[in-house]
């Protein structure tokens, strides 16, 4: 069968262009609509007729096939992120064509249409199994979260996993300063305030500060003291995008932008001192946070003074256990000189966060490496 190609967005200069999505019908108003889609989303298809030649199909990002395509497409080489849409909502033997032709899913335009725009720029931006997202908040005040989240990071950087870091607590002084990373080039979260809908990830992360092998989105010195909820969203959802590791450092009671993190969050860990004090106040912290995500752990901060065991304690709170880590000697000090929490890598803290990402993320070969 011939092949003819209404339109391509390789440019006529000769500079490269990005992976653009392979369009495939000759109905009109599906391709209008798949035009819009794309238009909306920064790119320009490639559109055929017909069926196309081999390499179009194999190296386009996302092949969106046409209801009126899918028996002569049926016959290609079966690939991932085919998908087959259709404009009648009654028809359907779109099912079983959707079958023969190897989609991954079968939609309907318009009622799809949403869905199908963020498919599409995920494939733009080359999206990767979502990101881990760990949730840290302190049961107590002092309870050390803010230094938990930056060991885990730190940890995760230097095992090889790409890796972000979000201080999610506006009052917590900043990670920034945790991290020695005060001055380094980047935006803060006064500069994404603004953020509403969808943000592309790669260009998030190129736009934020980079130190220690990880990408850090902290606050500056100024007056802002909370973001909208949307712009956490945003934010958030966009580093998911990108793979790996994201940590985000919560205040013990969520604000509505905390509250948009822990539902994003995959985990959550509630860092509680072994005390009875800290105990009573981390179950109502345990609480709130609970309500959001499911999956929260307790890690008890164990000193000389221990009173409650882990488990003990881990079982008051109605929570999991997912460690223990005594007292460091020198931790105040490394940060005084500018050290951040897990770079030593040796210690009680470092041993935490490795055995704990051992658990939670896959090893970096064939995972999400920086």
């Amino acid at each position: 069968m011939s092949t003819s190609i209404v339109h391509s967005s390789e440019s006529v200069s000769g500079r490269p262009v990005r992976a653009a999505p392979l369009v495939l019908t000759g109905d009109e108003e599906l391709t209008e609509h798949l035009m819009r889609l794309c238009a909306a989303v920064g790119t320009e298809p490639r559109v055929c007729a017909g069926v196309p030649p081999p390499q179009l199909w194999e190296s386009a990002p996302l092949v969106l096939v046409g209801d009126d395509q899918a028996e002569q497409c049926a016959g290609l080489t079966r690939r991932p992120g085919v998908l087959l849409c259709g404009l009648d909502l009654d028809d359907c033997d779109i099912w079983v064509r959707g079958v023969y032709l190897g989609a991954e899913q079968v939609l309907f335009l318009p009622d799809s249409q949403a869905w199908l725009l963020d498919r599409i720029a995920d494939a733009l931006e080359g999206v990767v199994t979502p990101a881990l997202t760990v949730a840290v908040l302190g049961g107590c005040g002092g309870a050390g979260a803010s230094t938990l989240a930056c060991a885990l990071a730190v940890t995760a950087a230097r095992a090889g996993h790409r890796t972000a870091l979000i201080d999610g607590d506006p009052l917590g002084g900043g990670l920034d300063v945790l991290l020695g990373a005060e001055t380094a080039d980047g935006l803060r979260w006064p500069d994404l305030a603004a953020v509403r809908g969808r943000l592309n990830g790669a260009e998030l992360t190129r736009s934020l500060p980079r130190t220690h092998g990880l990408h850090l989105l902290s606050w500056d010195r100024g007056e802002t003291t909370a973001v909208p909820p949307e712009a956490m969203r945003g934010v958030l959802a966009a580093a998911r995008r990108r793979g790996g590791l994201v940590v985000v450092d919560l205040p013990r009671r969520p604000d509505p932008a905390a509250a948009q993190a822990l539902e994003q969050a995959d985990t959550g860990l509630l860092v509680v001192p072994a005390e009875l004090r800290a105990m009573a106040a981390a179950r109502r912290t345990a609480a709130a946070a609970g309500m959001r995500l499911s999956d929260l752990r307790a890690v008890v901060r164990r000193s000389g003074r221990v009173r409650l065991g882990g488990t003990e304690l881990a079982q008051g709170l109605g929570l999991r256990l997912a460690g223990e880590i005594p007292d460091e000697t020198g931790l105040a000090a490394d940060m005084e000189h500018g050290r951040p929490p897990g770079a030593r890598g040796h210690g009680p803290l470092a041993r935490f966060c490795a055995a704990y990402l051992g658990q939670v993320l896959p090893p970096t070969e064939g995972g999400t490496p920086s």
